[in-house]
């Protein structure tokens, strides 16, 4: 009978790993946070992508704050994730925005 653990390069063994599906229950609350640029229409191309993604997304669901010296916005969007799925579907359209400097 072997009992061979698996270890990674980081020195964890796969008895240490935590199956990312069990972090969160879907559906669930979300508080989508993007950070741009300051431009012209930004959060509005940030809804657009949400809304693509998530039914029952509008504007009241989206809050905005400029960074103090209005280069950037954060954009805050307040959604239901219905899975892990889904959420990397946005994160991955939203990175691929050139003025998006992060998504969280």
């Amino acid at each position: 009978m072997s009992d061979k653990q698996e270890i990674s390069s980081s020195g964890s063994t796969n008895e240490d790993r935590i199956d990312e599906d069990k972090l969160m229950t879907f559906p669930c609350d979300f508080a989508l946070k993007v950070m741009g640029e300051n431009i012209d229409n930004y959060s509005d191309y940030v809804l657009s992508i949400c809304q693509k993604h998530v039914a029952g997304i509008t504007e009241d669901c989206v809050h905005t704050r400029p960074s103090r010296n209005g280069k950037y916005i954060a954009v805050t969007v307040k959604l239901i994730a219905t899975s892990r799925k889904q959420l990397d579907d946005l994160y991955i359209e939203l990175n691929a925005h050139q003025h998006t400097k992060m998504a969280l």
